[in-house]
């Protein structure tokens, strides 16, 4: 592993395959950087850089947050800050319409309305030019807006089969790079013909493409079908089992953790003598946390749950909170969602006591290629049609509807951590941060994680 330093900067970690550069330090941060602190507490993340596809990045990426709550806004704040910052393609129809005024959900309830309440959906699909033109508009305008040398990328669930996996995949993908997006991270599925569903494309090989996986198994499952087709992905987002939302791994996910198999992951690629860049994503709560796993090997890092109460954030402000009083109690892992995934959430999600029936004319994300869904199948043998109005937690959840009406609290495992690092709104009291104090507070932070956002307000 090679060190990028000078003589008056601290050490910044970065694999040998990566060039590095420590640019001056801003003078606050330097004056925290006291001589008299042992050396590994006297690093900042914002010394440090990382290349990937020719160009230079601060090592901080927000991940993409489903649905709506990854605004423009919020993404914008990461590239003109120098790192990168994630649109979510979750749900776009629906995300597009509230943002824009547009009315592709109204459009697509009215042409299936007389399905409405009957089980079989087989006849409720996606108008593939209208999955197009919602993805396009919604890259397009941030694309538009950027500002600043960091880069704009969307993260793309497989798991989001709308009734046609590869037909609307092929369509999300290929309309995102249509409209000027800078990359692409491939999320929830293994996406094993992904890349061959767009290698025709123009931008094939200039749009930045990437994967997240949670185990050196997946990897290796992706890396062989990318082979095929001559297009290994650019980089590699190694997401651990205290992330927020869907895991990669079953109910094990317990046993696993982010160190082991980051470590497994960058031992591989350099067997391999594959120059591929590694992310590292999942609990990573701070700086120094951030710089632990750059010492391990990765070139950046993801991280989401601290920015999801940030003013740029699409959550509603009573939800923000809701995260903000959360305890280490109140996060459970379940098997709410219908893809099987389990996920991180809230006990005080609303949607653990839903009683919404099935939406599929309107939305149907999650329909599979025989128009069949977990939650669908649930409501109508029995387990989700009755007692509507009792408030117990249901197997199941119409994850379209409740995603949409901001009822899925997903977070991570560190959320009780947040309050801790809000900034003082003047009066006393607490105020929620933006996300360019939450970005500076991850390069720039006390290196102790002992003081709160309030130094920058």
């Amino acid at each position: 592993m090679s060190v990028a330093r000078n003589e008056e900067q601290p050490e910044c970690y970065l694999p040998d395959r990566h060039k590095a550069v420590t640019p001056p330090r801003r003078q606050e941060a330097g004056a925290r950087n006291s001589a008299a602190s042992p050396p590994e507490a006297r690093a900042f993340l914002g010394d440090c850089r990382f290349e990937l596809g020719g160009r230079q990045y601060v090592p901080l990426v927000i991940g993409g947050m489903g649905v709506g709550i990854s605004t423009p806004a919020l993404a914008l704040e990461a590239v003109r800050l120098g790192g990168i910052g994630h649109l979510s393609d979750a749900m776009l129809p629906a995300v597009v319409d509230r943002e824009q005024g547009t009315h592709f959900v109204r459009t697509k309830l009215k042409r299936f309305k007389a399905n409405v309440g009957k089980r079989d959906k087989s006849g409720v699909h996606f108008d593939l030019d209208e999955i197009a033109k919602a993805t396009r508009l919604h890259v397009a305008r941030a694309v538009a807006a950027k500002k600043g040398p960091g880069a704009l990328f969307l993260n793309c669930m497989e798991k989001l089969t709308m009734g046609d996996a590869r037909g609307t995949l092929k369509v999300r993908l290929e309309a995102a790079m249509d409209a000027g997006i800078d990359g692409i991270t491939l999320s929830a599925g293994l996406h094993l013909s992904s890349l061959s569903l767009i290698k025709d494309h123009p931008r094939f090989n200039d749009v930045q493409l990437g994967i997240i996986v949670s185990s050196l198994r997946a990897l290796k499952l992706f890396l062989s079908r990318a082979r095929r087709i001559g297009r290994l992905p650019d980089f590699i987002v190694v997401e651990g089992p205290l992330a927020g939302g869907h895991l990669g791994f079953g109910e094990d996910w317990a046993q696993h953790d982010l160190a082991t198999i980051v470590g497994e992951v960058v031992g591989y690629l350099r067997e391999e003598e594959l120059a591929i860049v590694v992310i590292a994503a999942g609990g990573i709560f701070s700086g120094q946390d951030a710089l632990a796993m750059l010492s391990l090997g990765c070139a950046a890092v993801q991280v989401a749950t601290r920015f999801a109460i940030t003013r740029e954030s699409g959550l509603p402000k009573q939800v923000k909170w809701a995260y903000v009083e959360a305890t280490p109690d109140d996060v459970v892992v379940n098997s709410l969602s219908p893809t099987g995934y389990p996920m991180r959430m809230l006990r005080s999600s609303p949607a653990l006591h839903s009683r919404v029936r099935p939406n599929c004319e309107a939305y149907g994300y999650l329909l599979d290629n025989n128009a069949r869904c977990a939650y669908l199948d649930a409501w109508y043998e029995g387990a989700g049609g009755s007692d509507e109005g009792s408030e117990r937690p249901r197997e199941r959840t119409c994850l379209c509807t409740e995603m949409r009406r901001f009822n899925v609290w997903t977070c991570g495992e560190t959320v009780s951590r947040l309050k801790s690092t809000l900034p003082g709104d003047g009066s006393g009291g607490l105020r929620l941060p933006s996300a360019e104090e939450v970005f500076n507070d991850y390069l720039w932070g006390d290196p102790a994680g002992a003081r709160p956002l309030s130094r920058a307000s």
